[in-house]
């Protein structure tokens, strides 16, 4: 591991040195050559003051539907970028996005604290995420919670005077206490009460984590009560992952399926050539995230890769080397990309990007919503019609479950300049969603992912692609997915050719104009050339999928379409 370090740093010695125009024009390998099947997309869709959402309180039936809207453009324009992961900020500060038993609502959608907006913005965006395929993880801040300010506004409603041996004041804030052991308990109650009601998808603990230095966090009479002899450093770092523990294990009773994450600070610890300066996740503020991946306790990872250069790259490194198996999907600080924060260039992202897949990390997320939706210098237009052009699946949880569950029987038809496909539901332990490929001579492509209904209908842009081979894979809630099950052709009394035998059986409408009729293996090798002839003997082809075209006048090639020797 410290050996790929070494090489790596001396590999950015090296980039560093070249002009900054070339750099934007060169350095980027075509992303067409390099996308990968399963892949990480993720955006955090802050509700904190309306960061991203909503923009204005609801107070009537008329203002709630001026936020759901608002929402479904959101959510529009990440399926259209190729988002696949929506991290939703769910609890905000002890206050919460849907109506709970334990937390008041929080004052973002109405514009008063503790009272409840006219419908559930949880339940929504779920819905609407999966609507789009996409899936929603719900966004849990765990340790800071309401301001001093808010707990006047909340009343006995306020995390502070409903559990006040959980809370310390810190200044004009109030944080829960990671070294009372109720602590725990109460956050696991929460990510309960979420998994139990919400179809979520998975839950995401954000500020798993003590405060920095800059907040004046008092302890010393915790430390007292529980610390029975151990070193405060120690005891800290055993507290969260205690909280760590337990929320898994809270979260994972509930359903199997649901992914537990987490976003730490984005450098784990000191590495042997590169020092984190004082501010990482195991030392600074006792998380020990790496661990947490290698004892199971964490499905995948988004640490918190806010910087550049050798605050990055190598840190990026030792994520990977340290993932366990798991994916870890680092968050890009994307609104850096401002005038008004850093005024990155978007060179800085699209380099980060261009290295996390190279590495094969897992993917990225981006911090936060509005700075991609509003694109950013850019940074939305590389996505949706670059780097996320074409569609990715999430990495299977293969540590959790291996299974995959078997593959539909798809029918297909063709229907003028579209097909219609249709398959039988597949039943697993766990819910199927399904994905759609389809497969030419420049190989297999992933057309539409997670999809929910038993059917649907493509319309391709090119007529030659009526006739490529079609699969529906079926996917367990785990990322398991079937084997791939060419699609029958549905035949009629003008769709093409049929299989009778050892035979091949066309139309008078297949022959019009036709001077050959060629026949194709799926790697696009001829196996047959014969005269037009309305049964053509297939009898010496082994069994398998093949491909017919007529060659018409002029040397115009139409193609049939596949079908299959029994």
């Amino acid at each position: 591991m410290r050996h790929h370090l070494h090489l790596f740093l001396l590999l950015l010695l090296s980039l560093s040195v070249l002009p900054a125009a070339q750099a934007q024009s060169g350095s980027f390998p075509p992303a067409e050559t390099r996308r990968p099947l399963h892949e990480v997309r993720a955006v955090w869709l802050t509700t904190l003051s309306g960061l991203d959402w909503p923009r204005r309180p609801a107070t009537t039936e008329a203002g709630a539907e001026q936020q759901r809207q608002e929402l479904c453009e959101i959510l529009d324009r990440y399926r259209e970028a190729g988002i696949n992961t929506v991290l939703f900020q769910a609890r905000i500060r002890s206050t919460t996005a849907y109506p709970s038993a334990l937390e008041p609502w929080d004052e973002v959608f109405t514009g008063t604290a503790g009272k409840a907006p006219p419908y559930d913005p949880l339940r929504f965006v779920v819905e609407e995420c999966h609507r789009r395929n996409m899936e929603c993880h719900a966004w849990v801040v765990a340790f800071p919670i309401c301001s001093v300010a808010s707990e006047r506004r909340l009343g006995h409603r306020a995390l502070p005077r409903m559990r006040p041996e959980l809370c310390r004041r810190c200044g004009d804030r109030w944080m829960m206490d990671p070294g009372v052991p109720g602590t725990a308990e109460y956050l696991a109650d929460i990510c309960h009460e979420i998994a139990t009601n919400y179809d979520v998808d998975g839950i995401h603990l954000d500020y798993i984590r003590y405060p920095e230095k800059g907040i004046p966090f008092e302890d010393t009479k915790t430390f007292r009560k529980y610390g029975h002899g151990r070193k405060l450093k120690e005891w800290r770092t055993e507290n969260v992952t205690r909280c760590v523990r337990r929320i898994h294990e809270t979260v994972k009773a509930v359903r199997p399926w649901i992914k537990v994450s987490c976003s730490p600070v984005g450098k784990h610890a000191d590495l042997p050539r590169q020092s984190s300066y004082g501010w990482n996740a195991h030392d600074a503020v006792s998380q020990d995230a790496q661990t947490w991946l290698r004892e199971g306790w964490m499905d995948l990872l988004f640490p918190m890769m806010y910087f550049d250069g050798r605050h990055f790259y190598p840190f990026a490194l030792d994520w990977k080397e340290n993932a366990a198996g798991r994916p870890v999907a680092p968050g890009l600080g994307i609104y850096f990309l401002s005038p008004s924060e850093k005024d990155w260039d978007l060179s800085v992202i699209r380099r980060q990007l261009n290295f996390l897949r190279d590495i094969r990390i897992g993917g990225e997320a981006f911090f936060r919503s509005r700075f991609l939706t509003d694109n950013v210098k850019g940074l939305y237009d590389f996505l949706a019609h670059d780097f996320y052009a074409a569609p990715a699946l999430l990495p299977p949880m293969t540590w959790a479950d291996s299974t995959a569950p078997p593959a539909p029987h798809v029918s297909m038809r063709r229907n003028g300049s579209s097909l219609h496909l249709r398959w039988q539901a597949i039943t697993d332990e766990t819910p199927v969603r399904y994905n759609l490929y389809r497969t030419d001579s420049n190989g297999l492509h992933l057309l539409r992912q997670n999809l929910r209904d038993t059917s649907c209908t493509v319309t391709p842009a090119l007529p030659s692609a009526l006739y490529d081979t079609y699969a529906v894979t079926a996917l367990d809630a785990y990322g398991n997915e079937s084997p791939l099950l060419p699609a029958r052709i549905a035949v009629s009394a003008s769709s093409g050719p049929a299989v009778a035998g050892d035979t091949l059986c066309l139309t008078a409408d297949d022959l019009i104009s036709a001077v050959a009729l060629l026949l194709t293996d799926m790697q696009g090798r001829t196996v047959l050339k014969t005269s037009p002839a309305p049964v053509v003997d297939i009898s010496r082809l082994p069994a398998g999928l093949y491909r017919l075209s007529v060659l018409r006048k002029k040397d115009y090639i139409h193609r049939l379409r596949v079908f299959r020797k029994p």
